[in-house]
């Protein structure tokens, strides 16, 4: 009997406890695969060139990695997604700042005045709503990155059933008649992976708690 998708997701440890361990480069290549598209990204709309962008990407993740070690995490103060996105813009606004002539090339401190003080030198602080653009790409991130786990672990005829009638929008008789499966199945099988797909992106939430 074949195993429900569900029940090959591995137990194990959070990924952020796993990531305070700097020598294990598995959980290091998980984190740097799930959110190197959503810090890019991010950077993009923020204004930066691709160059800009992927150097944010490399110093948000050296400073994510140095404060680690030390790192805890606490709900009540408040959640992952939001101290990943301070050090996104962060990174974000010191390469604003290296773009001023004459602008110290030095790094700046992560002190929260110094910040504060950079930003306003920079740029007005309301010119680019930092809350909804990570937010929009924080969830499209979830799916793209739930949907690639996916697509390795399922079947491959069922995510092709899946694919072609959602993502693509064919109606599900063409899909049913494409695969040379009932309509019926058309259905189950979207019902199915969608419900997978829902739960992997939990996973992958619950992952940084």
């Amino acid at each position: 009997m074949k195993p429900n998708e569900d029940e090959l997701i591995p137990t194990r440890a959070s990924l952020i406890k796993r990531l305070r361990d700097w020598e294990d480069q598995a959980s290091w290549l998980e984190f740097f695969n799930t959110y190197w598209r959503l810090i890019h990204g991010v950077a993009r709309k923020a204004g930066l060139t691709d160059a800009e962008a992927q150097d944010v990407v490399q110093e948000t993740l050296i400073s994510v990695a140095k404060h680690m070690p030390s790192f805890k995490y606490d709900p009540s103060i408040g959640s992952f997604k939001t101290w990943l996105l301070n050090m996104t813009r962060w990174r974000i606004i010191d390469q604003f700042r290296k773009r001023r002539p004459g602008a110290d090339k030095r790094p700046a401190s992560e002190d929260s005045s110094n910040r504060t003080s950079t930003i306003r030198g920079v740029a007005d602080p309301n010119a680019f709503n930092w809350d909804a653009a990570w937010e929009a790409d924080w969830e499209h991130n979830l799916l793209a990155k739930a949907m690639e786990n996916i697509q390795r672990r399922v079947d491959p005829q069922r995510y092709q059933v899946f694919d072609f009638y959602v993502n693509k929008g064919w109606a599900a008789e063409k899909v049913a008649n494409r695969f040379g499966v009932s309509i019926d199945q058309v259905y189950q099988i979207k019902h199915r992976v969608t419900e997978t797909i829902r739960a992997e992106i939990h996973r992958i939430e619950s992952e940084m708690t």
